[in-house]
This record gives C-alpha cells, sequence and structure tokens, in this order.
C-alpha cells in the first residue's frame, strides 16, 4: 500500500488526479478512509470502480483483498494510462482498467459488486451504476455525510431503478475521524437501464430555463 500512496503523493499530483493540498492527509482521508470498507465486500467478488480516477477505492481495494477482482472503470485517458502504470508497478495481477463511461458497459459487462467515491449524487450514480449489477449483487459506494440525505432525497430514481434496499453504514471506528460512510443498494432482479429523462436525474425546469436566458444573454 506504501508504493501505491507513494505514486499519488508524486505522479498523481503531477497528472493532475489528486490536489498536492491533500498529499499531507493522503493516508487518512484518503486511502484509509476506502480501506476500512473492505470487509463490506463478499469474498471473490467481481467488483467495478465506477469513475475510478486515481483508484480510490478500486486500487486500495485490490491491494487490501487479493481475493477480489477489480475493474477500474475511467473514460479519461491520461487517468487511465497513469493507473495502468501503477498497476504495473505494484504488479497487481487482480486488476483491469477499462476506458468507458459505465453507461457503455449495460449490456456488455456486469459485476458482484459495483463501487465508487466522491463520483455523483446516488440518484444518477444508481442511473449509471445499477444496471451493471448482476443478479444478486449490490452497489456500494463511499457517499460521506450526505448519503441519508440524498437516499431520501432520490427515493423515486431509486423506486425506478427497483431498489428494494438502502442501507447506510458506517465503517473505521477507532481507525478513521470521521468514519467512512457508505450506501448500500439491493435492486429486485436486475436494474433497468434509463436514460437522464426516464429517471428524473436532468436538470430541473427551473434551471433549464434559466440556462436558456442565461444563454440569450450571452
Amino acid at each position: 500500500m506504501e508504493r501505491y500512496v507513494a505514486h499519488l503523493c508524486d505522479t498523481g499530483v503531477t497528472h493532475g488526479l489528486v490536489g498536492p493540498r491533500e498529499v499531507p492527509r493522503m493516508w487518512e482521508r484518503h486511502v484509509l478512509n476506502c480501506a476500512v470498507v473492505h470487509p463490506g465486500i463478499a469474498d471473490e467478488s467481481a467488483v467495478a470502480d465506477i469513475g475510478a480516477g486515481a483508484g480510490l477505492p478500486g486500487l486500495v481495494l485490490a491491494i487490501a483483498r487479493p481475493d477480489l477482482r477489480l475493474t477500474l472503470v475511467e473514460p479519461l485517458l491520461r487517468r487511465t494510462v497513469w493507473l495502468e502504470r501503477v498497476i504495473d508497478d505494484l504488479e497487481l495481477g487482480n486488476v483491469e482498467v477499462v476506458r468507458a463511461r459505465a453507461d457503455e458497459l449495460w449490456g456488455k459487462r456486469s459485476f458482484d459488486v459495483v463501487t465508487s467515491r466522491a463520483v455523483a449524487r446516488i440518484g444518477e450514480l444508481a442511473r449509471w451504476s445499477l444496471p451493471l449489477v448482476q443478479r444478486g449483487g449490490e452497489m456500494f459506494v463511499l457517499k460521506g455525510s450526505s448519503a441519508a440525505l440524498e437516499r431520501d432525497e432520490d427515493a423515486s430514481i431509486l423506486r425506478k431503478l427497483k431498489v428494494v434496499e438502502a442501507d447506510v453504514e458506517t465503517w473505521g471506528a477507532g481507525i478513521v475521524d470521521p468514519e467512512t460512510v457508505t450506501l448500500r443498494l439491493s435492486v429486485e432482479g436486475v436494474a433497468p437501464q434509463l436514460t437522464r429523462k426516464q429517471a428524473g436525474t436532468g436538470p430541473s425546469t427551473a434551471k433549464k430555463k434559466a440556462a436558456r436566458r442565461q444563454g440569450r444573454r450571452d
């Protein structure tokens, strides 16, 4: 894990994946924050990290849990190149990098667990991610203190995606402060593939009108 942290603090910063202000708190705020959730994932699971970025939590899970099979899904080329170089240097045999958006994998790939960290609101994140969860699997995301609020506010979207359980959990008592907060979503059968309009995750009507007014002024 220390070699991975060294990459984050060096080339992770120079490649723009990590802000320089995060370096002094890299271990607790980022790496340990991700590592403490690994007991929440079943043995030998196939796991996809959506919007993998610098590998948080995907690479942390791959290092902490060699039994897991990780797929890092990231659309930006510079990030996928960096991830592949780090994986090669760490000689991780349980990780692959896929350059794509999550919705580009719908109908092509499926996983036991789909995870992510600091990517989007839960409604939009669930729309991207849940169609990748195979029957009996789950979405397991790091959301921070906003988890319960976002779950409740986006409840109508989650219902459209056939979510039947949405549990907020905390991890890392005595290890990280604040504790890591996750949201675990389970669906009935397989989640449908919805557009933003179908899910109701697009910009509100008021925001659309404001954008049009701004466009006319410009």
